[in-house]
C-alpha cells in the first residue's frame, strides 16, 4: 500500500488566546478558520491560515511544545516582509536572512516562543547542501 501526503498542519503551543489572535491575525495576516473549546471552561484549540498555510493553535497541555520550528517553503518573502513591516508591530520587527542554499528567509517568532521560518523553494539547479 503506498500514501499520499495531502497536507501538514503543525499544532503549536499557545498560553494566551489574546496574544495569539493579535500575533497571528492582526499582524501575521492570518485568518481565523475556526476555533473549538469542549465547554466554557476548556482550554481553546483553533485554526488559522494564510495562502496555503495552515496552522493550529492549541492552549491544551501537551499539544506541541512551545518553542517549536517549522520551515515552509514560501514564495514572496521580500513582499511579506515589506507588508509586515509597514504594519510596524511593536513586538517584532523580523529581518531578511538567506538560506544556506542562498535564497531569501523570514523567521517569525510568536508570543510563545515558536518559530515560522518561511524560506524561498531552493533553485532546482541545487542539490541539498550545495550553493
Amino acid at each position: 500500500m503506498s500514501f499520499r501526503t495531502l497536507q501538514v498542519i503543525p499544532i503549536l503551543r499557545i498560553f494566551s488566546v489574546e496574544k495569539a489572535k493579535e500575533f497571528y491575525l492582526d499582524y501575521a495576516g492570518f485568518k481565523l478558520d475556526w476555533e473549538h473549546r469542549f465547554d466554557d471552561n476548556a482550554p481553546l484549540f483553533m485554526q488559522v491560515s494564510r495562502d496555503g498555510l495552515v496552522v493550529q493553535l492549541s492552549e491544551h497541555y501537551g499539544d506541541g511544545t512551545p518553542g517549536s520550528v517549522f520551515f515552509v517553503s514560501f514564495e514572496g518573502v521580500r513582499e511579506l516582509h515589506a507588508e509586515l513591516c509597514a504594519k510596524n508591530y511593536g513586538y517584532w520587527r523580523p529581518g531578511v536572512d538567506k538560506t544556506f542554499w542562498g535564497t531569501p528567509q523570514l523567521t517569525l517568532h510568536d508570543p510563545f516562543g515558536n518559530r515560522l521560518m518561511l524560506g524561498e523553494p531552493r533553485p532546482a539547479s541545487s542539490a541539498p547542501g550545495q550553493v
